[in-house]
């Protein structure tokens, strides 16, 4: 039987961001720009679009940040998040949503998309998305 492997550095700082995060009284509009402004390029430029296309499609959603990443939740429950290819040395970023929003299609739906670039096409498509999770 193999060696089991513990919590990764990235899952660590995610951990103790979160913990953090639970402790701390901040404004969540100001946590999540601080937390974009921190990322590299071109995960910087995209987590920008997809906060103003969470904000203009729901704007129900207060932004937060969830592990030390730009997050939109509705109460307490967070919906969607946005994870930056740096946070865990991924080739894409994500726009990950959680068992909160309202996506289900069926017996099975996908919850996290793999982001490259934004164009229209992909921006029209949160927006969607977005929409649909908080219906």
């Amino acid at each position: 039987m193999g060696k089991a492997k513990g919590l990764s550095k990235g899952e660590i700082s995610a951990m103790k961001e979160y913990l953090k995060e639970k402790n701390a009284k901040v404004n969540g509009e100001e946590a999540v720009l601080a937390a974009i402004a921190k990322m590299k390029e071109p995960d910087r430029s995209m987590a920008k679009r997809v906060h103003a296309i969470v904000k203009a499609s729901a704007s129900e959603l207060s932004p937060r940040t969830w592990y030390g990443m730009p997050a939109y939740a509705k109460g307490d429950k967070v919906i969607c998040f946005f994870q930056d290819a740096g946070k865990f040395k991924a080739r894409y970023a994500t726009l990950g949503f959680t068992d909160k929003a309202k996506l289900d299609e069926g017996a099975m739906w996908p919850t996290s998309f793999a982001l490259a670039k934004l164009t229209a096409a992909e921006e029209a498509k949160i927006s969607l998305l977005v929409k649909k999770a908080t219906s």
